[in-house]
C-alpha cells in the first residue's frame, strides 16, 4: 500500500533546526508525494498521551528562522520507561511501548520520522524491532552521534559559544582577569573544542580528557611571565579532573539524568588562591540551544527533512539519515546509536589545539 499518512515527532533536548526539519517533511511529503503529515507533539509523550495534530503547508511557513519546535519536546518520555503518575500521587516507572504503538495503529500512520539524539533514536529503534516503520533523523547540539559527520544544532551551538568567547575577551584584558566560560558538553567536548578554538581559548577542558589543575595553574602563569595579564578558559560542563567526579547540581530520578552544573565554579574555586588573578565564571548554559539558527543548521536540517521523506518513500525503514562528507545516507539506527562520537584526545582537533599552544589539562599520549 502507498504510503498516505506519516507523522512526525522531536524528542530529547530542543535545539536551533529542529523547525527547518519539520518543514521540509511537510513539504516534501505533501508537495512531493500528496502525503498528509501527522505532528505528534512532545516526543514519545504525545504519542502515549495522544496528542498530535495534522501539519498543513501554511502551518510551516517562515520556519526555517525559528528556534526550538512548533512540536514541542521531552527528554522524560521513553515508552519503555515511562513516569507514570498513580492516584495516591506516587510515580512509577512502566513500559507503555505497548500504548503507543496501538496509537501508532490507531493514526493509520504507515512511517513516523523520529527526529533526536542518541536517547530517542535508541527508543525509536527498539519500537521499530516491536513492528513500527521509523526513520530517524540526527539532532543533538553535541554533535555526538557516530554514524554522521554532524548533526544539526551544532554548527548553532559553537557559534553562540565563540561570540561569548569572543565578548569575554575583552573584559578580561580590560580586567586583567581568568574568564572561565562553561558550555554544554556531558559526556562529549565537541562544542568546548571548536568554541574554543575559534575563539581563541587558552585552556580547553573536555570531558575525555580529565585535566591536572597544576597544567591549567602553569598556563596561566607562562601568560603572565611573558606580560600577558589575562586568560580565557572554555570547560564543558562534563569535564573533571584527574581523579574527580562530575559536578553534579541536581541529582537525576528514574526517568532523568543527573542535572550537570559547577564545572566552571569548581575549577574558579580551585584557582582563585592559586593565581594572582580575579576569576570570573559565564555559564551558557541553554543559551546554546536557543534562538536562530544558522544557515549551515538551516541548510542540514532542509536536507535531512527531504531525505528522511525519501527514505520513507522507498520503504527503508529502520534507517537514519546522515552526513558523510558531503553526501547524505542511509544507516541502520542501530549503527546511529551503537557507540557515541567522543572527541579522540589523540585525534587532529587535539593535536591542533596543542600544536597552536592551547593546554588541555593534559600531556598529549595521557
Amino acid at each position: 500500500m502507498a504510503t498516505r499518512r506519516i507523522g512526525i515527532l522531536t524528542g530529547g533536548g530542543d535545539c536551533p533546526g529542529l523547525n527547518a526539519v519539520i518543514r521540509a517533511v511537510t513539504k516534501h511529503a505533501g508537495g512531493s508525494y500528496g502525503w498528509t503529515v501527522v505532528g505528534i507533539e512532545d516526543g514519545f509523550q504525545g504519542l502515549y498521551l495522544r496528542r498530535w495534530r495534522e501539519l498543513a503547508q501554511d502551518e510551516v511557513r517562515g520556519l526555517l528562522v525559528r528556534g526550538g519546535t512548533i512540536l514541542g519536546s521531552t527528554n522524560r518520555a521513553n515508552p519503555f520507561h515511562y513516569p507514570v503518575k498513580l492516584p495516591d500521587g506516587r510515580e512509577v516507572v512502566r513500559d507503555v511501548s505497548d500504548v503507543c504503538l496501538r496509537h501508532l495503529d490507531e493514526l493509520e500512520l504507515e512511517a513516523l520520522v523520529a527526529v533526536g539524539g542518541d536517547g530517542t533514536l535508541q527508543m525509536a529503534e527498539k519500537l521499530g524491532q516491536r513492528g513500527a516503520r521509523i526513520v530517524g533523523v540526527p539532532k543533538t547540539i553535541d554533535n555526538d552521534l557516530s554514524a554522521t559527520d554532524y548533526t544539526f544544532g551544532f554548527q548553532t551551538a559553537v557559534e553562540i559559544a565563540t561570540e561569548a568567547i569572543d565578548r569575554l575577551h575583552t573584559t578580561a584584558e580590560s580586567h586583567d582577569r581568568v574568564m572561565i566560560c562553561e558550555v554544554m558538553g556531558r559526556t562529549a567536548g565537541w562544542i568546548a573544542m571548536a568554541a574554543g578554538l575559534a575563539g581563541g581559548a587558552d585552556v580547553i577542558l573536555v570531558p575525555e580528557i580529565p585535566y591536572q589543575l597544576e597544567r591549567v595553574i602553569e598556563a596561566v602563569a607562562t601568560r603572565s611571565r611573558r606580560g600577558i595579564s589575562f586568560s580565557i578558559i572554555c570547560v564543558a560542563e562534563g569535564a573533571r579532573p584527574v581523579g574527580g567526579e562530575l559536578a553534579v547540581e541536581h541529582a537525576g530520578d528514574a526517568t532523568r539524568q543527573a542535572r550537570l552544573g559547577g564545572a566552571a565554579q569548581r575549577l574558579a574555586a580551585a584557582l582563585e588562591h592559586r593565581i594572582e588573578h580575579e576569576v570570573r565564571v559565564t555559564v551558557l548554559g541553554h543559551v546554546q540551544r536557543g534562538g536562530t539558527p544558522t544557515a549551515f543548521d538551516r541548510l542540514l536540517g532542509t536536507r535531512y527533512g527531504v531525505a528522511a521523506v525519501d527514505l520513507v518513500a522507498a520503504g527503508r525503514f529502520g534507517h537514519m539519515v546522515a552526513l558523510r562528507g558531503n553526501r547524505l545516507e542511509a544507516v541502520p539506527l542501530s549503527e546511529a546509536t551503537g557507540q557515541l562520537k567522543l572527541v579522540d584526545p589523540a585525534g587532529e582537533l587535539c593535536a591542533t589545539a596543542r600544536a597552536t599552544g592551547v593546554e588541555l589539562g593534559a600531556p598529549a599520549g595521557a
